[in-house]
């Protein structure tokens, strides 16, 4: 890879990793026995898109230590993607989501395995649930097997165990504060733990202990991911509710019929007098298809679009602040300023 930051060329490596291994995986699965084909077929599907940020934030957490290209740390970076592909498919199933990346969801497109089952609908939903809990074992799997030497990656396993735990409780907390009445510091709080650490920090550190970063450099990590990661969440709940569905590939009305604790959300309550916060109660939740539109006109009248902007400018600010107090090598400060204005101006 050359100095410069090749965010297409470097995506295209970790798509041939992820598409060599589910293949792989798939193949094992499918040869137990052929009545799981589907589900193998799921587990490719579930790794067959994304923007590859997290591992390109593992990779460049490796680099600006002062490390090499290699292919073995593109292979340990890959296995973030696997983390995320697994959360992808558990969140689904969770909010009940029927489309991803303009497909349907691993739950919605496994019920046609199990038509024959008595409660096909929740067959489906049990073997999506279990092609993520194999996704996130892959992901282990993946990385211990990199090609890296065993004592860097014994460095990070660590941060291995952080990892799912703060993932598994951001989404615990959006399970329980769904319904919930809006609050800002709330649903910040379930950005930071569900989406924002294992999107910038954590893939971050982990590149970062593979290479033997010092106390200063991971500190500065965390300084700079933990504001981005929020954005990005940040950015997300915008697009969910505002976006264009044929860019972004999700259902645009989810967050709103599911009564998501969106930030959103808390701050288009939190600008709301009465007569809005009981029209914005009456609304949410309501089956009628034109109760999304309704909401995005009170959202838009008081603003909150504008509020959120605001939280995201000044979180990718608070990050670069961060990055330029780290005083890295060119290309890794370049690489990383790239990512964080990508993660700022996303259109899905």
């Amino acid at each position: 890879m050359a100095e410069g930051w090749e965010a297409a060329a470097f995506k295209a490596r970790v798509d041939e990793v992820l598409r060599r291994y589910a293949a792989e995986e798939a193949d094992h699965l499918a040869a137990v026995d052929p009545a799981l084909g589907p589900v193998a077929e799921q587990l490719e599907a579930a790794v067959a898109d994304g923007k590859r940020l997290r591992a390109a934030f593992c990779y460049w957490g490796w680099r600006a230590v002062g490390q090499p290209d290699s292919d073995a740390l593109v292979s340990a970076a890959a296995s973030m993607e696997l983390v995320h592909a697994a959360a992808v498919v558990h969140d689904d199933l969770i909010d009940d989501s029927p489309l991803r990346h303009g497909r349907p969801t691993a739950h919605v497109a496994l019920r046609e395995a199990v038509a024959h089952h008595p409660r096909a609908s929740a067959g489906a939903r049990s073997l999506a649930m279990l092609v993520g809990d194999l996704l996130m074992s892959l992901a282990g799997q993946l990385f211990v097997t990199s090609g890296l030497p065993a004592a860097y990656l014994g460095r990070a396993r660590p941060l291995w165990a952080a990892l799912a735990r703060d993932l598994i409780a951001g989404e615990c907390l959006e399970i329980l504060q769904t319904g919930a009445a809006p609050d800002t510091e709330a649903s910040l709080k379930v950005i930071r733990y569900k989406t924002a650490k294992y999107t910038v920090e954590q893939p971050l550190l982990i590149g970062g202990a593979l290479a033997g970063a010092g106390r200063r450099l991971r500190e500065g990590y965390s300084a700079y991911g933990l504001p981005l990661g929020e954005a990005f969440q940040l950015r997300d709940d915008l697009l969910g509710l505002f976006g264009d569905e044929r860019t972004t590939g999700k259902a645009g009305a989810d967050d709103v019929r599911g009564r998501r604790p969106t930030a959103l959300l808390a701050e288009t309550w939190r600008l709301a007098g009465d007569e809005d916060r009981g029209r914005l109660r009456d609304l949410l939740g309501r089956p009628d298809p034109d109760a999304p539109e309704a909401v995005r006109a009170l959202m838009r009248r008081l603003r909150a679009p504008e509020r959120v902007e605001a939280m995201i400018t000044a979180r990718v600010d608070e990050a670069l602040r961060a990055l330029d107090e780290l005083n890295l090598p060119q290309a890794p400060a370049a690489a990383l300023t790239a990512l964080a204005h990508s993660v700022a101006v996303r259109r899905y």
